[in-house]
């Protein structure tokens, strides 16, 4: 009969170019790994492995356990997760994914105190502002800042975020201040590329003078200036090189400090609120993750970009 570990060690041996990489990666000497691979075709009675001259490739019958044991493992994996948080226990590895510039600014901070906090604990923080929907399931929270759409993750809020129209006094001083989103086709715009969202298309609500009713107003910029990056976005604003649409979170600072002007205050643009997506089980959620969660919630209820 197949063990655990017998099936551990075929999913590494599975994922390798080689038998001689399968045995660098699980740190023994080549002729362990065959004689273990061996010793595991012949509790099977099937041939798994196929050598030969420039690897190793699966019999079907390998690619057969190589998918069962990717999935035991994991029930195995998010079993002794389960019992460890019915001990309340901080120890693992927390797997994080966060927005490049917010992640930078906020969430590595956090992680940093966290991890003090809990010696035990492993953290794995990646930035990036393209998460991969298909891969949610590697994390444990997803910080997310935008507009959200087809997840079947669930949401918990941390903070509100409003996005703002800005651009450098020296800026309007040169080129004047737009009264209207139709003006601005007479500007020079900055966009960012992030998410999935279309970055070009700015949208408005203006609530009319009855407090009753809002007006939708979209324009479609050609910006001059575009990056993928948050932090390049917002310099090039502060040293005038035009309007930017940038969140609060990000831009409250230089707001307070004059270094940046807010545009047509009377019209709002879609909230790109700060969430924490998480698996769906709740029960499954390990006290790692649980806690930092609460962490979260915690520091970003007070929202620290306001007081800077």
């Amino acid at each position: 009969m197949l063990t655990s570990e017998d099936l551990r060690f075929f999913y590494a041996i599975s994922t390798q170019p080689s038998l001689t990489a399968a045995a660098r990666k699980l740190n023994v000497t080549p002729p362990t790994v065959t004689q273990r691979l061996q010793a595991i075709e012949a509790k099977v009675s099937v041939k798994l492995v196929q050598r030969q001259a420039r690897g190793i490739s699966l019999t079907e019958e390998g690619y057969l356990l190589q998918d069962k044991a990717r999935s035991i493992l994991a029930e195995m994996d998010q079993l002794q997760t389960l019992m460890a948080s019915k001990k309340n226990l901080i120890n693992g590895t927390l797997k994080v994914l966060a927005p490049l510039g917010f992640g930078n600014d906020y969430i590595a901070p956090l992680v940093g105190e966290f991890q003090q906090q809990h010696p035990n604990l492993a953290v794995e923080l990646e930035l990036s502002d393209k998460p991969s929907w298909a891969e949610s399931h590697r994390w444990d929270i997803i910080i997310y800042i935008g507009e959200l759409r087809d997840s079947t993750l669930k949401l918990a809020m941390l903070a509100p975020n409003q996005r703002f129209l800005c651009a450098s006094p020296d800026y309007l001083k040169k080129h004047g201040t737009p009264r209207s989103p139709r003006a601005l086709r007479d500007h020079t715009c900055i966009s960012l590329r992030e998410n999935s969202e279309d970055v070009t298309l700015w949208r408005f609500t203006h609530t009319a003078g009855d407090g009753d009713s809002e007006e939708q107003e979209s324009i479609r910029i050609t910006p001059t200036l575009t990056s993928n990056e948050g932090s390049v976005v917002k310099n090039w604003a502060i040293a005038g090189s035009g309007i930017i649409m940038r969140s609060e979170w990000d831009v409250q600072p230089e707001l307070n400090s004059g270094a940046l002007v807010r545009l047509l205050p009377d019209y709002s643009l879609p909230s790109a609120d700060i969430v924490a997506l998480l698996g769906t089980d709740s029960r499954a959620r390990s006290a790692r993750t649980t806690h930092f969660l609460q962490l979260l919630k915690d520091r970003f209820a007070q929202q620290p970009w306001l007081k800077k």
